[in-house]
Order: structure tokens, then sequence, then C-alpha cells
């Protein structure tokens, strides 16, 4: 049995030491593996642009009336009025009430002091928005422009930029990501034969943000751009595509 227990004693660190031989061998292999399969695909960026008109316009414009407190009462009475004459120029050109949102009416307090300190009645600025969103984008363009008819009757109107938006922005972004995957495979074989090599297949691939911008804008951002001041837009894709190399 003593014989036995230092025969076993014997083999122990032989064992341990070989299990340590054949980890690390194994290891190596794994990391030479691992190496080998980074070195073995390239990695390229593709893009893809399409020119676009916008389909979607939103206008937002208000009118307001300047009052002092004991005038409160009147004023609204004159922006009821006013609001009659706003949806009426609407009406004239083409549109309905029920293609307007219409705000309630806000009141800001206007602060006057006076040159010793004190202050006098106080005055309130009445306000009233008026929103348009409609898919006539030239119409709505050109009554933007138009808006002095209003200012003629007495109507202290104004207006802010004109938003445009391209609607069928998701289904386009959707068809061009196979442009920009075979503009990545191009720029990929462009590479690989330069080193002597061909690609294979394609191994991964990501999309990046959607570029909305000014038409031969190249102003791109990280976070994605969406530029609505312009009718006319450039819409661009892009995509990190990973290639085997054979």
């Amino acid at each position: 049995m003593r014989e036995e227990f230092s025969s076993k004693t014997l083999w122990l660190p032989a064992i341990i030491g070989l299990a340590i031989i054949v980890s690390t061998v194994i290891a190596s292999m794994t990391f030479y593996s691992v190496k080998n399969s980074e070195s073995s695909y390239l990695s390229v960026t593709g893009s893809a642009k399409k020119n676009v008109v916008s389909d979607q316009v939103k206008w937002s414009a208000q009118f307001n009336r300047r009052v002092y407190l004991s005038q409160l009462k009147s004023g609204y009475s004159q922006m009821a009025k006013d609001l009659d004459l706003v949806k009426k120029f609407y009406k004239d050109h083409g549109l309905n009430e029920s293609d307007l949102t219409i705000s309630p009416v806000s009141m800001d307090e206007i602060y006057d002091y006076k040159s010793d300190g004190s202050t006098s009645e106080k005055q309130y600025n009445l306000r009233q928005t008026i929103l348009v969103n409609s898919s006539d984008v030239l119409k709505i363009t050109d009554l933007a422009k138009g808006t002095q008819s209003l200012i003629n009757q007495g109507v202290v109107f104004s207006s802010t930029n004109l938003e445009y938006y391209y609607s069928k922005l998701p289904d386009l972004r959707v068809s061009m990501l196979s442009d920009a995957i075979k503009d990545a495979k191009a720029r990929a074989e462009v590479i690989a034969k330069s080193g002597g090599n061909e690609i294979g297949f394609m191994k991964a691939a990501s999309s990046g943000v959607v570029q909305v911008l000014p038409v031969n804008s190249v102003e791109v951002s990280d976070y994605g751009n969406y530029d609505t001041s312009n009718i006319e837009k450039d819409i661009m894709v892009t995509v990190r595509a990973s290639f085997t190399l054979k």
C-alpha cells in the first residue's frame, strides 16, 4: 500500500506538468487562430446618396396684441376679431379650418420700468399661434410670402421659417442600404487588390445614422443631421462592412 501511494505521488507532478504543457499549447493555438482570423478580413465604409424633394411642410405663424391691464377685456375681443381675419386669409387661399392647429390665447406680462425705478400700469402681450401641416409644399411656401394683406388689415401677424420634411425617409433608407453595401464591396475590392488579395464573402455589416443634408453639403454628424430649411435635400446613408480575404 505504501509503495502504491509512493508511485502515485511520483506520477502526480508529471501529470500536472503535462496538463500545463497541453493547456499552453492549446492556448497558443487559440491565440494564433484568433490572430490569424483578425488579419483575414477587411473592414470598409460604403455610402449611398439620393436627391429628394420635400413632400411635407410645417408653417408656424402668430399674431399678437399689446394691451394694458385695464384693456384686457377689449384686448381679448380684438384677438377674436384678428383670428377671424386670419382664418379668412387661410380659407381664401384654399385651406380649411381643419388644416389649421390653433392654440389658445397666451398672455405674457410686460415689465415697463420708468427712469425713477417705478412701474407704470401693467401691460400684457396677448399671443395666438396658428400651425399648418400640409403636403402642398409649393402652395404653403408661396402663401407664407404673401401675408401683407393681413398686415394691411391691422393684424400684427408674423411667421417663423418654414420647415420641410420628406415623409418616405424610412422606406428610402432601407432601399439605399443595398447601394451602400455595393459601394463598400467595390471599395474593399480595390483595397484588397492593391495588397495582392481578393475579397470573399461579407462577414458582417452595420448601418450608420441617416444624414438629411442641404444639396451638395458635406457637413455630416456622428449623431445624424436633418435639414428642414430646404425643399430639396440630399439623403445619405452609410454602411460599415467586413469582407473575408482570400
